[in-house]
């Protein structure tokens, strides 16, 4: 048949055009699994056709329990909000604190005209020799025969993914235990990497302190070769820590199942203002013959946040395994990020490996610590005129930078809807983010929940 001749005679074009709109009509779009009907425009065509992604399926994701408090607490327009959310160091008025040491420590880095060039793959060298010095203390028997491997990552995030993601590849099938609770990350870095993990039980609700018999009990029931994260100190977000007769336990008990210690740093020196007494969990288990794995984090004690600054160690029984090992978590770290940042390594090293730096900082610390102190008192006597009836002693018994609190989820609620008080929904405040002045108002506002809900 001639098509233009056809064109040409007018019922034959009018029947075609009405044949082409039915066409439109039934036509389909199909992206991935999905079949989008579309009009019979030629702009719906092309509105449908745009609309639909091949990742359509992809479910939205809840906010981050942390970093989403922060979130909320920036929509607020309420004059009497309060983030006790997020676990940064905060001055009396409640703003963001650059520490003085860290300013000098950048003066000298900028005079020197640093330039910008990548690190190799293990980090900063003078920062890694500071992390072990910090971690073991200088001159330790493991850092002189080398069996320490020690990679500089992304934080104390950014080096538990390292050591999850070794984990993965060369304890394969193993289980990693996690107290419970836990700081929300963890579950995160371990699900994603595959790695199996279960809670051991750690926080007791009646005494609002450790459950130490639970936690042995379920330490004892790990199958051999087991993985255990440990928090060093100031454990988050419950701020109850084992007794140094404890830990001794505790690293009997790893040592007779064969179990993997994995110490979360991340509040060195933080926690009690002392360097030395806050490492003395990952210190005594390498003492009494232990391998173990440590994540350090310098977020918290130089206020480094930004600057993602962090190390993975693992302390191991000779030279030749470290020297192995390392290549690997090098591997590793190649895949994930290639080379760690610059900046604040050099900051840290610069702190620590200058003595007058370093005394200094540790007077800048004691600050701090003393600071979440002094209002952890202020609290706890705030609460007792309040409500005497109840037992408020908690507060102070714990330490570090979080109180957990006991307060249900419809408390939690109440605070953040009729008093703008954000926090995590599992009662875990941050006293970093309180001062003096605030005391009172928290305190009316956790009775006010502890009684009506």
């Amino acid at each position: 048949v001639n098509v233009i001749t056809l064109i040409k005679t007018p019922y034959i074009f009018r029947v075609m055009l009405f044949a082409l709109g039915r066409m439109q009509q039934v036509i389909s779009c199909r992206v991935g699994a999905h079949i989008c009907n579309v009009g019979t425009s030629r702009s719906r065509l092309a509105l449908h056709v745009r609309c639909m992604s091949r990742f359509a399926d992809v479910a939205q994701a809840p906010p981050d329990p942390i970093l989403g408090v922060s979130e909320a607490f920036r929509a607020s327009t309420s004059p009497n909000k309060l983030n006790l959310g997020v676990g940064a160091y905060r001055d009396e008025d409640l703003k963001p604190v650059v520490l003085s040491v860290v300013k000098k420590a950048e003066a000298k880095i900028f005079s020197r005209n640093e330039n910008k060039e990548y690190l190799s793959i293990e980090g900063f060298e003078p920062f890694r020799k500071a992390t072990l010095d910090l971690l073991l203390g200088a001159g330790h028997p493991a850092i002189k025969e080398g069996r320490a491997a020690v990679i500089q990552s992304l934080s104390g995030t950014g080096s538990l993914r390292v050591g999850a993601a070794f984990i993965a590849r060369f304890i394969k099938g193993s289980t990693v235990y996690i107290s419970n609770p836990t700081w929300g990350n963890h579950r995160n870095i371990f699900g994603d990497e595959g790695v199996k993990w279960e809670y051991y039980r750690y926080f007791d609700p009646e005494t609002v302190g450790l459950d130490f018999k639970g936690l042995m009990e379920d330490l004892k029931a790990a199958p051999q070769g087991s993985v255990v994260v440990l928090h060093g100190c100031a454990h988050n977000p419950t701020g109850v820590d084992p007794t140094p007769e404890q830990w001794a336990a505790i690293a009997d008990l790893c040592k007779e199942r064969n179990l993997l210690p994995f110490f979360d740093v991340a509040y060195q020196g933080f926690a009690t203002g002392d360097l030395d007494k806050d490492a003395f969990a990952p210190r005594l288990f390498v003492d009494r013959g232990l391998e173990i794995v440590v994540s350090q984090s310098y977020s918290k004690n130089l206020g480094l946040y930004g600057e993602r600054v962090g190390a993975l160690v693992m302390v191991l029984k000779d030279k030749e395994t470290a020297t192995r090992c390392l290549s690997q978590l090098k591997r590793l770290a190649r895949a994930l990020y290639s080379n760690p940042p610059t900046h604040g390594a050099r900051i840290a090293a610069e702190v620590v490996n200058d003595s007058e730096l370093f005394e200094e900082w540790k007077g800048e610390m004691r600050g701090m610590a003393g600071r979440i102190e002094r209002v952890r008192g202020e609290l706890q006597r705030a609460l007792e005129a309040k409500y005497p009836d109840k037992d408020w002693s908690f507060i102070t018994k714990q330490i570090g930078m979080f109180s957990f609190t006991g307060l249900t989820p419809a408390q939690v609620d109440n605070m953040t809807n009729k008093h703008q008080v954000y926090m995590t929904r599992d009662g875990r405040i941050s006293l970093a983010g309180l001062n003096s002045a605030k005391v009172e108002y928290l305190a009316n506002a956790i009775v006010d929940s502890v009684r009506n809900y």
